[in-house]
């Protein structure tokens, strides 16, 4: 596979490393566990369960690697747009294209690491519904996943779009690593369900796992059955604003 001229240079997420810590730490008072779960080199996918528009941008401050973020392309436009791109973040067309995709399984063979939301839309963060475009990503890629729980960004009856008061108190924890693989003579269709099952099960434990250590709780919202959704969203956008 040639490499595409339209991937971020590595140094692009340099200069943005330091914002994320601001972020995390002067703008809000960010507790992050779970570093020593992530491999200090090698391709990995962080997984994050998905509740408020900052969830991309504090899982990014957080993590103790330099990361790739898939962000619907709608955001890459003005300012902000051109943040987005300098920063090294993936423009995501969630019509079905999967232009995105592609991209960030080229920074994973490079040895890179690239954050998804899962989840694909910003809900209650309890993974039980999850886009199977990760479980993709990891299986043609063999990258190593991450399944990240993120707490405070949103809370209780607060909508969607609001905007967390300076300096509340948020968490970040890294889980146990997940490795999916094809099976042999297992159909493509079968390896992807079985994985994005993994993938999801895995993130919703660690998500009511840190709720129970840390007693901050997830944001009000409907449960339903667990689902993997075979839809044009093919992977989970984090910093998407729906």
């Amino acid at each position: 596979m040639g490499t595409d001229p339209r991937l971020p240079a590595a140094r692009s997420r340099l200069w943005s490393r330091p914002i994320g810590w601001i972020l995390d730490h002067i703008l809000y008072r960010t507790a992050v566990s779970g570093r020593s779960n992530v491999p200090v080199a090698g391709p990995v996918i962080f997984a994050a369960n998905h509740i408020s528009f900052l969830d991309g941008p504090v899982m990014f401050g957080a993590s103790p690697r330099p990361m790739h973020i898939l962000v619907k392309k709608e955001m890459f436009k003005g300012f902000l747009g051109r943040i987005l791109k300098a920063s090294g973040q993936i423009p995501v067309d969630r019509t079905g294209d999967r232009t995105a995709l592609h991209m960030a399984r080229q920074l994973l063979d490079a040895g890179r690491c690239v954050g998804i939301l899962p989840e694909g839309t910003r809900g209650s963060g309890s993974a039980e519904n999850i886009s199977n475009g990760v479980a993709w990503l990891a299986i043609n890629s063999g990258a190593t996943v991450i399944p990240v729980a993120i707490l405070g960004t949103r809370q209780g009856n607060e909508h969607k779009d609001h905007i967390p008061s300076m300096r509340r108190r948020l968490n970040v924890s890294f889980g146990e690593p997940i490795s999916v693989q094809r099976r042999k003579g297992e159909a493509g269709r079968a390896s992807m369900d079985r994985a994005a099952a993994t993938i999801r099960d895995a993130l919703a434990a660690h998500v009511r796992e840190a709720v129970s250590t840390t007693g901050q709780q997830l944001p009000a919202g409907p449960s339903s059955t667990p689902v993997l959704q075979r839809n044009t969203e093919v992977a989970g956008t984090p910093a998407d604003h729906h």
